[in-house]
């Protein structure tokens, strides 16, 4: 579902012709051999490419343009071997609509200290080469991330793979439909949001479908396909008795199975690959869609309960980023508190929490829902594993789209819950309950999230600044005045970019 095998990073090596045609080879080989070795690291998700150096403005422009309207070419990674006049970049950068990461490092970690020449000074120069190109990044107010350190370095790899991972997610977003089987749930507000100008920032398609659209596709499944796919459930998951062949909950699954693969089918005809329904609009269902939203979550789809599409699209853009990682990722929501030994939330929803969090083997189990006013739907149910997680909310300001990330501890509940049918996750948020409840809601974060067992804030961090949106990051040394302020500087900041 998640293929990143195919998508590349271009590695881009700046120098010029005043040291001579022995130094550009030197230059050349240098960069390949830093490119080749990137390539090798595991934390990086792509192929990274070296390009031929590049020594004019012509010769960078035609590059930039060329990654432009190259589909796999995810970003560039620049680095200045040797000094190159930064003039040259502005005609190229300017064109540049790929994301950009800057690395600044050499070849070479240590300096040869006995041998040290003039013609090593002007090989080895990156330090020079860097800050001019760096500067020009600035005065061009450009948008990328710049990574320091030796190129063989583990700390560089994982710097680099967190954007890396980023630039994928920005790149599917690129080519991202959304569809909505109905509107939003009536009357909320943190879920409606601005679709024209998430296209125009963010780059989503999000379209309305009826139902009815959904019902067709189901119609068209055959019962064979239903017959595999319920053996598929019963191999794969722990299937309550009254769910089996026999049971006299049966034609419930074999409903859950026929609704997954209408779903399966409308989605892959219309290149969606993040998706809402609600609960205030199943007309032709015979149930809320549970087992199907959780399957399709766990192959890589985004999700979005009551229509709200931005959760959608935040899960799919997760869901890219953790490819190849594991913990898994998952719609999530806030649904309580355990308010004693300084504060736990217990995320879960009605149905639909993505299989991928948990290290379990899921129920496939069936229990009465007390909205929707439809027949009782079909749900996998377990735990999330415990440790380290990032829980994220996308909401709409008004005049930008502004990230909240909040960095969680996992936890195994205190408790049995043998009365709770649904998937469940309990965490600890940091600094704690109180501190990051209290950011939380001046911040204007939504109670629908994704959560990810597999990123860490730098990755979210990464991609907010490619899509241009707002992050705010709420961690173990947040707090909660310093947090007032900084929303204060946002809005200032915001106010004063619009109006520019």
């Amino acid at each position: 579902m998640i293929d990143l095998a195919n998508l590349e990073a271009w590695f881009v090596t700046g120098s010029q012709h005043l040291y001579g045609t022995e130094t550009l080879k030197k230059v050349e080989e240098h960069a390949t051999t830093i490119a080749r070795g990137l390539s090798a690291s595991p934390e990086m998700p792509v192929k990274i490419v070296a390009k031929p150096v590049l020594t004019s403005s012509e010769s960078i422009q035609e590059l930039c343009l060329d990654a432009n309207k190259t589909k796999n070419c995810i970003g560039l990674i620049t680095w200045m071997h040797t000094f190159s006049p930064a003039r040259m970049w502005i005609a190229g950068l300017r064109s540049l609509c790929k994301p950009l990461l800057h690395l600044h490092t050499q070849f070479n970690q240590e300096l040869p200290w006995s041998t040290i020449d003039m013609d090593f000074m002007n090989l080895n120069q990156s330090a020079h080469g860097d800050r001019e190109f760096g500067f020009l990044a600035a005065r061009m107010r450009l948008k990328r991330k710049i990574v320091v350190g030796f190129w063989q370095d583990a700390a560089v790899h994982a710097e680099m793979g967190a954007w890396l991972r980023a630039a994928c997610a920005w790149h599917d977003a690129q080519y991202l439909k959304v569809t909505r089987f109905g509107d939003n749930m009536r009357n909320v507000a943190v879920t409606e949001g601005d679709k024209v100008e998430a296209g125009i920032r963010l780059c989503y398609s999000v379209n309305g479908y009826g139902v009815g659209d959904l019902v067709r596709n189901m119609q068209q499944v055959t019962d064979a396909e239903v017959n595999q796919l319920t053996a598929e459930y019963d191999e794969t998951y722990r299937v309550a008795q009254p769910l089996r062949a026999g049971g006299c909950k049966h034609q419930s699954l074999v409903e859950a199975a026929r609704i997954e693969l209408g779903l399966r089918h409308f989605l892959e005809e219309n290149g969606s690959r993040a998706f809402t329904d609600t609960f205030e609009d199943l007309h032709g269902l015979m149930q809320l869609p549970g087992i199907a939203v959780q399957r399709l979550m766990a192959d890589g789809y985004g999700f979005g309960a009551e229509g709200d599409w931005k959760t959608a699209a935040l899960v799919r853009a997760v869901k890219v980023m953790s490819q190849g990682l594991k913990g898994g990722a998952s719609f999530m929501e806030d649904y309580t508190y355990h308010l004693k030994n300084g504060g736990q939330v217990l995320g879960a929803h009605m149905l639909e929490v993505c299989p991928s969090i948990t290290d379990e083997k899921p129920s496939a189990e069936i229990h009465p829902l007390s909205i929707g006013g439809k027949e009782d739907p079909v749900r996998l149910v377990f735990t999330a594993a415990s440790g380290r997680a990032v829980n994220a909310s996308v909401v709409d300001m008004g005049n930008r789209f502004r990230l909240i990330v909040n960095q969680v501890n996992l936890i195994s509940p205190e408790h049995p819950l043998p009365k709770l049918p649904v998937a469940r996750a309990v965490w600890v948020p940091e600094p704690n309950l109180k501190i990051a409840a209290t950011a939380w809601m001046l911040a204007g974060g939504a109670h629908h999230t994704a959560l990810s067992r597999s990123l860490t804030s730098e990755h979210l961090e990464n991609f907010a600044e490619m899509a241009g949106m707002e992050c705010l990051v709420i961690g173990r040394d947040t707090k909660a005045s310093d947090f007032l302020k900084e929303l204060r500087w946002n809005d200032a900041y915001y106010q004063l970019a619009n109006g520019l």
